[in-house]
């Protein structure tokens, strides 16, 4: 992963950011294309994503050569996850094909650290990875098995997810709302606005409950 500024902790960052504000930010940053497309959701509402990228390429396969491992480069990117980095599962979903996660890749990654999964691919094991509490926001659920149907082909090379963009070490935050992906060239400033706007919306909702009209607020703090 990148040397990123060191502000950018995803253990301080989770509870503080909220995608609409990031994706609002990179709009004014002239970054307006950085949300994924909105069938990718979490497996559990409540969950925050929240890291650095990790990608790995997926394509489509019909058989499985004897003797290979299918599964060889997705162990490597797993095995070699550190703390609060995301595997980023690029599958050209949505997909009915592709299902490259489930509860053993699950524990493997939460054993390594990581601050979730992010796929436009399948994921299945649904009941055990809601028991962990692990954030995965995923392109659709299904009980397939990569094995003879997808592969992972490369690690760690530039990917398309859900029509976004993403490059290992790219920092990626996704609610209830979805998921932003921040250029990691800009990441630092893009939180830094954010943390400064949702300041701002802090004190409009606190001037709205108090009975302000929202023209005047709007006109103080230029925020809706």
């Amino acid at each position: 992963m990148p040397n990123l500024d060191a502000t950018l902790d995803p253990a301080a960052l989770t509870s503080r950011l909220n995608a609409a504000v990031l994706s609002d930010v990179l709009d004014s940053l002239g970054r307006p294309g950085q949300a994924l497309k909105p069938f990718v959701r979490p497996l559990d509402e409540d969950s925050i994503l929240c890291g650095f990228a990790r990608t790995g390429l997926y394509m489509k396969r019909f058989h499985t050569v004897e003797g290979a491992n299918p599964y060889a480069i997705e162990m490597a990117l797993i095995d070699d996850l550190k703390p609060g980095e995301i595997p980023v599962l690029a599958c050209d979903g949505p997909t009915d094909r592709i299902a490259p996660w489930g509860e053993l890749l699950t524990t493997a990654s939460m054993a390594r650290g990581a601050a979730g999964c992010l796929t436009d691919g399948l994921v299945r094991d649904v009941r055990r990875i809601r028991q962990v509490g692990f954030p995965v926001f995923h392109g659709g659920i299904g009980p397939l098995d990569t094995k003879g149907r997808a592969e992972m082909m490369a690690m760690d090379e530039p990917v398309e997810v859900a029509g976004v963009p993403v490059r290992t070490g790219d920092f990626v935050f996704g609610d209830v709302d979805g998921v932003v992906v921040v250029p990691r060239e800009i990441a630092a400033e893009a939180v830094r606005l954010a943390l400064e706007k949702i300041e701002a919306e802090d004190k409009t909702r606190d001037e709205l409950l108090r009975g302000e009209l929202l023209s005047a607020v709007f006109a103080r703090h230029g925020v809706l």
